[in-house]
């Protein structure tokens, strides 16, 4: 098995220049690796590499530029992410609100198994979803001043409460054990089809985590696709073999997402600030055409008419 050998800075840089890239100033790169992490800056490379399978830059390419897009995809993950708490924190009241308005507001009613999906095939995914969310009252409960409140004046923790000890992950699992009424009740606020929801809370909470960790968003594909939607048509959205080139299961497929569950306002101010972002990185990268980029995230060239639908 091969193992990776520990790099000084000065070999860091030797390795980036004896690959082509120019680095004007030495001791401010040295700096930046320092700071920020050679690994994920050489995560960045791909995109001025000379071809797919080499590690030669093209020719020009600069230290400069290749920090530009490490830069833009940390303001652009940072944009994403608030607008997925926007997300996040929406779909749990929503849910909360319908549960509650159905099966009560003690846990002991709300999580009754016979309130959730009574498929055989998901009888073990219900008992071990509800069975995790009753750790989380357990083991967090009293670490939060709305929890400890209600537990402590009330005895039992609302689920309007609860959700707030829940990741997005959880409630992508809680979704999935809803009564398919329950499915379609929740899913009607979204004008979306009980499906369609489920692959987008799972896609969506994928995007958080990614975000949250600081992995590399921009270019990220997931294995699951959207389904078409109307925005692909109306967009007039290229495609190859009678599918969908941008808009699948890349982050303009976040775009799209975004587009059906963030209110008006929210979704237009993300475009804004992420046209914004993308005019930035576009002064500070010369050696190759922003399309390029913007074929990485998979965003077709009318991408911003989106808002206007």
């Amino acid at each position: 098995m091969k193992t990776k050998e520990f790099k000084t800075l000065d070999e860091q840089i030797e390795i980036l220049k004896n690959r082509g890239l120019v680095i004007n100033d030495i001791d401010g790169a040295k700096r930046l690796l320092l700071r920020e992490n050679y690994f994920f800056i050489n995560g960045y490379r791909h995109i001025f590499l000379k071809n797919r399978n080499g590690n030669d830059f093209i020719k020009g390419t600069t230290f400069e530029e290749l920090y530009a897009v490490f830069q833009f995809d940390r303001n652009f993950r940072n944009i994403l992410f608030k607008n997925l708490l926007i997300v996040e924190n929406n779909l749990k009241s929503i849910l909360s609100y319908c549960l509650s308005k159905k099966y009560g507001i003690k846990e002991k009613d709300y999580l009754k198994p016979s309130n959730f999906s009574q498929d055989i095939k998901k009888i073990r995914q219900v008992n071990d979803v509800l069975s995790k969310i009753k750790r989380q009252i357990k083991l967090n409960g009293r670490q939060h001043s709305a929890t400890l409140h209600y537990l402590s004046n009330y005895g039992y923790v609302p689920l309007w409460i609860l959700v707030k000890l829940l990741s997005f992950g959880m409630i992508n699992e809680l979704y999935s054990i809803l009564k398919p009424e329950d499915k379609l009740l929740i899913a009607e606020y979204y004008n979306l089809d009980v499906e369609t929801l489920g692959i987008y809370i799972g896609l969506l909470s994928n995007y958080r985590n990614l975000c949250a960790h600081e992995d590399i968003v921009y270019d990220h594909k997931t294995q699951k696709e959207i389904p078409d939607t109307r925005y692909h048509r109306i967009l007039d959205i290229p495609t190859m073999n009678d599918e969908y080139e941008y808009g699948k299961n890349d982050i303009y497929a976040v775009v799209i997402m975004l587009k059906q569950v963030l209110d008006e306002r929210d979704f237009s101010s993300f475009i804004g600030e992420v046209s914004y972002e993308l005019s930035l990185l576009d002064g500070r990268v010369e050696v190759i055409p922003q399309r390029k980029i913007l074929d990485k995230m998979g965003f077709p060239e009318n991408w911003e008419d989106i808002t206007n639908i």
